[in-house]
């Protein structure tokens, strides 16, 4: 099914080009049972393809994510959803920009265009349906009145299943290159950035940044962030994983841009899922001004000291 614009849809960017939205990225890891086991216990559903597993949120037809076996981890490729009349212009600007169309890799069937960025970071650009949200995806905040138990058991709680994914943060080799590429060829829009890292939003509606980048000396993945209801839901999410062994993370927080409540959990490999709630949002029918940051006064608004490896790759030392 192809995704059509609506007049409702069009906004102040109209004559511009963009992804709508983050599709899915694919992961490759040595071990995929370790790499099921860990994504069905952080809340995800798990299912087996032919080429390794998929990640689904529960109740949501769209696959968000692909694991497949690598001799080590790395992220494989990056995958953005376009309008099918788009995506011929998509190819204008990847010739225009110097940038070589690849074939897809080996066994993935695609209707769209395939390149490398800067940093070599294989991607994709292919028409899909929008699956970034369309208004802000607001938490449950409401507290209980007079007389009314606000909480439960701990036998009772729900178990935590994310709505969606929400952004990536990918590892680059230079920062303003990413910003250049991601603008010039892709339409992703600056939200804000510090001396480090960077953060871009779609000019069709989306949160504050479906894909973020971080300074290092190779590319990666840094964390898939995925979006819950609420406060309760990440330091629910943050227990279970607690209880399975995945002790390791860092939170409970409040980032700056973006605005998000957080809880990291580190995986197998290095990297990061988070649990994420209450994202800022930027409507399509807005200009975002991006604001220019110091790192230390942006990283997180309240919550402990991240690990003193929070910000390293270990994809580099693969």
């Amino acid at each position: 099914m192809t995704a059509i614009r609506s007049v409702a849809q069009r906004s102040v960017h109209d004559g511009e080009v963009g992804v709508h939205s983050l599709d899915q990225f694919v992961l490759a890891v040595p071990d995929l049972k370790i790499a099921e086991q860990f994504y069905s216990d952080f809340g995800l559903e798990v299912r087996h393809a032919r080429h390794g597993l998929e990640l689904y949120s529960f109740g949501a037809d769209h696959c968000w994510g692909r694991v497949v076996e690598g001799v080590s981890k790395r992220l494989h490729h990056l995958s953005f959803g376009c309008y099918a009349e788009d995506l011929p212009y998509f190819q204008e600007r990847m010739e225009e920009n110097g940038v070589e169309i690849l074939d897809a890799p080996l066994g993935l069937e695609s209707n769209g265009l395939w390149c490398r960025d800067p940093a070599g970071l294989l991607i994709e650009v292919k028409v899909a349906p929008k699956v970034s949200p369309d208004h802000k995806m607001s938490g449950i905040w409401s507290s209980s009145p007079e007389g009314v138990m606000g909480s439960c058991a701990r036998a009772n709680a729900p178990a935590v299943r994310p709505r969606r994914l929400s952004h990536l943060l990918a590892f680059t080799t230079d920062v303003g290159d990413a910003i250049s590429f991601y603008s010039r060829v892709l339409g992703l829009r600056l939200s804000d950035s510090t001396g480090l890292a960077a953060f871009m939003h779609s000019i069709h509606g989306s949160d504050h940044h479906i894909l973020a980048f971080a300074k290092a000396e190779a590319p990666g993945m840094h964390h898939c962030s995925w979006d819950v209801a609420g406060i309760d839901e990440i330091g629910l999410g943050a227990m279970h994983m607690a209880s399975k062994g995945h002790t390791k993370g860092w939170g409970l927080g409040r980032h700056v841009l973006g605005s998000n409540y957080f809880h990291y959990v580190r995986d197998p490999w290095g990297s990061f899922a988070e649990y994420s709630a209450d994202i800022d949002y930027i409507p399509a029918t807005q200009l975002w001004e991006a604001g220019r940051y110091e790192d230390e006064d942006s990283f997180y608004l309240w919550g402990p000291e991240p690990p003193a490896d929070f910000t390293t790759n270990y994809e580099a030392r693969n």
